[in-house]
């Protein structure tokens, strides 16, 4: 599996419009499909946030047909198509983009997962929910790194 994005290259700098200091809008991300995956999740956090890993995005449910989101995803906690997004460590739901304190340089993960089912969890589920709903069900993964500070 391999996880892709016109906007944020391998361990290079986020551009600005998908921080907080920019536009705000979530990247391109486009992953190969996986033979008998269900459904994929995505997980977007920061490791090297103060206090703790912080969580920036969260979709799941994700149509096993789709292999791509768009650029300025839309911040509903429910889609048409049945995907679901859950909350972010800033309590919101829907992409929150990088604004780190002052300082250091800064890792955003964006992990996709192929999963061999359609997780029993609501719209608006913490990171914990989601990693607990897709334990036993991992398919296959793959993760993009970008960094950012300021």
């Amino acid at each position: 599996m391999r996880l892709t994005s016109k906007g944020i290259i391998e361990g290079t700098r986020i551009p600005v419009e998908y921080t907080a200091e920019g536009e705000n809008d979530s990247p391109e991300l486009t992953w190969s499909a996986v033979d008998g995956a269900a459904s994929y999740a995505l997980i977007n956090d920061d490791p090297d946030a103060p206090g703790g890993t912080w969580v920036h995005w969260l979709v799941y449910n994700i149509p096993k047909s789709v292999t791509s989101l768009e650029r300025g995803f839309p911040a509903d906690g429910e889609l048409a198509d049945g995907t679901l997004q859950g909350t972010t460590s800033k309590k919101d739901i829907g992409y929150s983009g990088p604004l780190p304190p002052p300082g250091l340089v800064h890792r955003y993960f964006f992990k996709i997962y192929a999963l061999d089912a359609i997780l029993d969890l609501p719209a608006g589920a913490t990171k914990e929910k989601l990693v607990d709903a897709m334990a036993d069900h991992i398919l296959d993964e793959a993760q993009l790194m970008g960094t950012y500070s300021r």
